[in-house]
């Protein structure tokens, strides 16, 4: 189970002190969720917070009975948590056979390494031996990336809007990518997004706005009224701060 417990990150510019995420408190443990809301509701800081790669202002991480809230990134991905960017990284001279082996910390046989891209729908003998370069599309980086998440097989997995950067019939090909991987994973899926496809596919959805959890539920409770939701959100904690 991971724990949120009161965190709250600000920061500092040139007209004072701005208030980014504000005070939340969550218990997780679902396989599936999702993080929505509108724009520059702090959904991705939130994600990054978890992943150790930002550290709250205050508030408390707790993985599994286990304060994490100290840990950096790399102690935490030992851990179990991944974190997938929305553009993934690149590695000019590594093969996709390179980065998924790396990812399950063992040298893989060709056999398994075929297994996870044809897994998230990519032929492995035109990718096997590709490097990770300019030549792969956004959405073949953003699969490669899964496969090497489901190789690692960490206990909780972060995709920080996986929609972003990708045209229409790789976005279609992802949301099968990631149904199957809800199917298949042991561990949790956090995902950040925006797109009603993936919303559709998760246990649970998570509505911030402007910093603080609007609505938390399954998706048939939180989906149907989304849209007013936001604005209803919006205007209480207008009316929370005048």
């Amino acid at each position: 189970m991971l724990e949120l417990l009161n965190i709250s990150y600000s920061v500092d510019d040139e007209n004072g002190r701005v208030d980014i995420i504000k005070d939340v408190t969550l218990a997780l443990d679902d396989r599936f969720i999702a993080i929505t809301g509108p724009n520059g509701s702090g959904k991705s800081t939130l994600a990054k917070i978890i992943a150790g790669i930002i550290k709250p202002t205050s508030g408390k991480i707790i993985l599994d009975g286990e304060d994490i809230t100290e840990l950096s990134i790399d102690e935490r991905a030992r851990l179990g948590i991944s974190f997938a960017f929305q553009q993934p990284v690149k590695f000019k001279g590594i093969t996709v056979r390179d980065i998924i082996s790396l990812a399950s910390g063992k040298t893989l046989p060709l056999s398994t390494v075929c297994d996870y891209l044809s897994q998230v729908g990519l032929c492995a003998r035109d990718y096997v031996d590709r490097e990770i370069n300019d030549s792969l599309s956004g959405g073949e980086l953003k699969r490669i990336e899964i496969a090497t998440i489901m190789a690692r097989g960490t206990k909780i997995s972060i995709f920080d809007e996986p929609e972003a950067g990708i045209d229409l019939w790789s976005f279609q090909n992802l949301i099968q990518v990631f149904d199957r991987l809800r199917e298949k994973t042991d561990g949790m899926i956090l995902i950040i997004s925006h797109q009603e496809r993936i919303l559709n596919i998760a246990d649970k959805v998570i509505l911030l706005a402007d910093g603080r959890i609007g609505s938390y539920g399954s998706r048939e409770e939180i989906l149907p009224g989304m849209m007013s939701g936001i604005v209803d959100v919006c205007g209480k904690v207008a009316e929370q701060e005048n």
